[in-house]
């Protein structure tokens, strides 16, 4: 990847100093590297249940008609977007496959648990800040833009997130969900569209004691799934998807089918390198208008007024990850965003 995205500390960071492209070898080393990671591709080898080009064409006029930047279009010094940072070899299942087939090699020969992406200080904050938004919500307290997450440790937290159904799209070597279910989760669900990366995962959670986990082989662009979850993570998935040649439309897709995976009043968390805050915001607002724009379409010749509520609301966003001076803004290299399923 050509460069990482300046994450603004706070959303007074105009939008020019905070979408700054930053040179990844001077800033991190090949361990601490921000990389999309746990991708998806559009295409599973268990097929759809939509007709692709369908959903192509449906995404693609959807894309056309809102007022959306491809997130992976970093800000930078240049006129043009620079091509390796807009669309990259992340974005393809064949890469994913082989990276997850040598780590899975590596697991049974050496015991090794492979790539913690975006590093494991940042998959504990996630783990520990997404802990403690639930148990929140659980109390009956929604944060809002001003307010950071609070919560306490005490006796009530496990059997208040024993009840929260999770799921882990993109899950990679299924890490976050052992993270998480050492925070006191227990109806933890990992997909991911490598085989490879499954069997890995599940061979993790099995010899680190967490067998519990459920792995299986899903696309989340073509999910099977049929449950609801009420809490869906992303670490790495959306910006996977938008490195890939045709990533914008895939965005679309995303949406659709996350929308179908959180249940109503359940919490979607995004940690992503590539998009900053304000820019997952706008993602999820362009969403929310389209979607209430086809349901106006659809309630056009009927006599009843349309009512629909935009299906996802920002709730919070992490604010404890270090931050940076750089080029007159300070931010971080990481955004984690939660939203609220109306």
């Amino acid at each position: 990847m050509a460069g990482i995205r300046l994450q603004p500390e706070d959303s007074d960071v105009s939008q020019q100093s905070r979408a700054v492209a930053l040179a990844a070898s001077d800033l991190v080393s090949d361990d601490d590297r921000s990389v999309a990671a746990d991708s998806w591709s559009i295409k599973s080898e268990y097929g759809s249940t939509l007709d692709d080009d369908q959903r192509h064409a449906d995404a693609a006029e959807a894309l056309s008609n809102a007022n959306l930047r491809p997130n992976s279009d970093y800000s930078s010094d240049k006129d043009e977007p620079d091509s390796e940072a807009v669309s990259s070899m992340l974005g393809f299942q064949s890469y994913w496959d082989s990276a997850y087939a040598d780590e899975l090699t590596n697991f049974r020969e050496h015991g090794h648990s492979g790539e913690v992406w975006f590093g494991v200080d940042v998959m504990e904050i996630v783990a520990s800040w997404t802990k403690a938004l639930c148990v929140e919500i659980s109390q009956g307290r929604i944060p809002n833009d001003v307010d950071a997450v609070k919560a306490e440790a005490g006796e009530l937290d496990d059997k208040l997130l024993s009840s929260w159904s999770v799921l882990d799209i993109g899950t990679g070597n299924g890490l976050l969900l052992q993270e998480l279910a050492k925070q006191g989760f227990s109806d933890l669900t990992g997909t991911d569209y490598s085989e490879r990366a499954v069997n890995l995962a599940q061979s993790l959670a099995n010899r680190d004691g967490f067998s519990n986990i459920k792995f299986l082989v899903d696309d989340v662009l073509e999910t099977k799934l049929e449950q609801e979850f009420q809490l869906v993570i992303d670490k790495g998935t959306l910006d996977a998807i938008g490195l890939h040649p045709d990533g914008p439309v895939k965005r679309m897709m995303y949406w659709d089918s996350v929308l179908r995976l959180v249940a109503p009043g359940g919490i979607l968390v995004i940690t992503s390198c590539n998009s900053t805050k304000d820019e997952l915001i706008q993602e999820v607002e362009s969403f929310n208008q389209r979607k209430i724009s086809s349901a106006q379409e659809l309630e056009a010749g009927k006599d009843e007024e349309s009512c629909r509520e935009p299906p996802f609301q920002y709730v919070s966003h992490v604010r404890t990850y270090p931050t940076f001076m750089f080029g007159g803004s300070v931010g971080s290299r990481v955004a984690t965003v939660a939203f609220l399923r109306k």
